[in-house]
Formats: C-alpha cells, structure tokens, sequence
C-alpha cells in the first residue's frame, strides 16, 4: 500500500541576500536628518507639546539653511547698528505715550481699556489651565502661523503648493521666502487681525447692539495675548525660521514688529492720541538718542 505524503505548508520568507539599492553617503545623511525631525515631532508621555516645528519649509523634508559666516555677521551689524537703536526709541516713546495717556487723559478708566485688560486675564487663565485647552490652542497658533506665512507669501506674489497643520507642528510649500515672510508669525497676529476685519465687515453689513464694542475689546485682549503667549512659548522650541535668518537678527526684528504692533494699538485705542502724534514723538526721541549717541562718541 502505497503511502501519501502530506503537504506541509510553509510561509515564503524573503531571501537574506536579496540586493539593496546603492545609497550614496549624502543620501544617508538626508535619511537620517528624516529620522531625526521624525523623531523630535513624536509624541513623548508629558511632554508631547515640547517639539513643535511650526516651520516655512520648500519642501516636506525640514532643510534647514544655515547661513555663511559673512551673511551671519552683516545681519549682527545691521541688528546691533539699526535695529537695537529703533528698538529702544520705539520702546521709549510708547512707555512715554502711554504714560502720558494713562495719567492725564485718563485712558486706564475708558472701557476699551479695561474689557481689552480683562479678556488678556481670561486668556491667561486658559492658557494656564493646560489640558483639552492647550491643544486646541496649539492647532489654532499652528493654523494661524502657517496661514500668515501663506498671506505674506501671497502679498509677495508668490505661490503656495502645499499646507500642513497639526498639535505636532506644521509648515507650506512655497516658492519665495525672505525675512519678512519667514518673521511674520511671530509679530503679525493673524487672530486679532482676522477679528478686526471680521468686526468691521459686520459693522459695514448691519447696524449693532451697544455691547457690541465691548464684547469686541474682550475679544481682541484675548486673542493678542493668544498670540503673544504662544509666540513666546514656541520660540526657544528650535525654530528654523530663526536659524534660518540668523536667531539674534530674528529675535530683534520679533521685537520691533512686537512693539510696531502695540503702539498701532494704543493709537487706535486712544481717543486723543494719533499715529501723526505718535510718529512726532518718536522723531523727537530718536534725535535727542542721536545726539546723546554723538556727543558720547565724540568723547574718545
């Protein structure tokens, strides 16, 4: 009697020694820059928010450009020469106006005042309060970050191909980039921006209730203190816009467009203060500076 031979059934397993494509020793190191960038964005137990990339990138692989040594020390000098100097007289004449505002045209009681004041408080809180809020604030800067520098690009004429957002960072595609597109998210505050041209078209639209003026400076205290609360915590989180464009250049330049911003607001807000008026004073305290700086020069 012949016997039968049972079939076993054995799983195909790929050969060991199939042959891998040949990778070049640049091609490694873009691998693992990959990796790496991977890697930062991955969620970690607590500390997941600690990695965040919101980023103008060319592509959807994260290069980032390091510049020469001459480009890094000519934007040191023009920082240090220009920027420094617009920044202390712009500082100076904002505390000045208002001061002055606050103490003889009494701007701390006007309503604008105190209902921009208190939606900042309610911001903070939020802010603090962590959780569910955090990450859904998290995804609303990252939004708002990417979609200014898509309206920056825009009004440069170029082209946006692609747009990614998330809680773990984000970034778009773009053909131009130069300073002011890559800086822009962190002094344009594109919420606040976004309520003010929402606010007018409806003013333009209908006529509205009384409270309505109220409910807008609650609002708009609330939405710059998103902004600046998350500009602060993402910048020392590695951003390439930064590196980018030198990080001390950048950080100068954030601080001006910052108080650019502030000083705009206090002469919308102000019912006696004007931009004419504004603009005056700086001029006065940028010739008396130039004066002082001359006089200190002269001396050695």
């Amino acid at each position: 009697m012949a016997r039968s031979r049972n079939k076993l059934d054995i799983p195909r397993r790929r050969s060991r020694n199939v042959s891998r494509p040949q990778s070049t020793f640049i091609d490694q190191i873009r691998a693992a820059g990959v990796r790496a960038q991977i890697a930062a964005n991955q969620p970690s137990n607590n500390r997941s928010l600690r990695h965040i990339r919101a980023t103008l990138a060319q592509q959807e692989m994260f290069l980032e450009m390091e510049l020469g040594l001459g480009m890094r020390f000519l934007r040191w000098m023009v920082a240090l020469v220009l920027l420094v100097p617009i920044c202390f007289i712009t500082t100076y004449t904002l505390i000045g106006q208002f001061s002055h505002e606050a103490l003889h045209q009494r701007f701390w009681v006007t309503r604008e005042f105190w209902f921009f004041t208190i939606g900042s408080i309610i911001m903070c809180v939020l802010f603090k309060a962590g959780g569910w809020f955090r990450k859904a604030f998290l995804y609303l800067y990252v939004l708002g970050h990417e979609m200014t520098h898509a309206f920056f690009v825009l009004f440069h004429l170029g082209k946006v191909s692609d747009m990614r957002v998330s809680v773990n960072g984000g970034y778009i595609a773009t053909n131009k980039s130069n300073i002011l597109i890559s800086l822009s998210p962190y002094f344009f505050p594109f919420w606040s921006v976004s309520l003010i041209a929402f606010y007018g078209i409806l003013e333009w639209c209908m006529t509205l209730p009384s409270y309505a003026d109220t409910a807008f400076y609650a609002m708009l205290g609330v939405t710059w203190t998103f902004h600046l609360w998350w500009t602060l915590w993402m910048i020392p989180r590695d951003q390439p816009d930064l590196k980018e464009n030198d990080t001390f250049f950048s950080l100068v330049f954030i601080y001006l467009g910052n108080i650019i911003v502030l000083s705009v607001m206090l002469c919308a807000a102000s019912r006696t203060l004007t931009f004419g008026g504004f603009f005056a004073s700086w001029w006065v305290n940028a010739e008396h500076f130039l004066r002082i700086t001359a006089e200190w020069i002269a001396r050695f």
